[in-house]
């Protein structure tokens, strides 16, 4: 290993690769999910046979969650949020709230601070 470069580090455990999450897959087929959406699992998903992130996706959306708040909570990229996500919309297992179409300051702070964490 040279002087300037380092090996990536995560404190949960074994690093896995963005790609690896997604399959290697970048497209989606809802692409009208915003970083704001407010996205909330079907009541039948927490019995669905999901993996990991999935499953993740699934616990912490019993409640409205925003894709940013989700890429903060699992501290993965938005970008490979958005793919899991958007196979998780597709499946039926979570479903996009009725959302304003004004966002409020409060909602635009709370996405700034998510982001941020990131």
């Amino acid at each position: 290993m040279t002087a300037g470069h380092r090996q990536p580090r995560y404190e949960g455990g074994p690093l896995v690769r963005p790609f690896m999450l997604t399959g290697g897959r970048t497209r989606i087929v809802h692409d009208t999910v915003r970083v704001e959406s407010p996205l909330v699992a079907v009541p039948a998903a927490l019995h669905a046979p999901l993996r990991f992130e999935s499953r993740r996706i699934v616990e912490l959306c019993q409640h409205p969650r925003s894709l940013a708040d989700l890429s903060a909570a699992l501290r993965a990229p938005l970008g490979v949020l958005r793919v899991i996500v958007d196979d998780l919309l597709t499946d039926g297992h979570l479903q996009v709230a009725e959302q304003p179409d004004v966002l409020s300051i409060e909602l635009i702070e709370r996405i700034r601070d998510r982001v941020r964490a990131l």
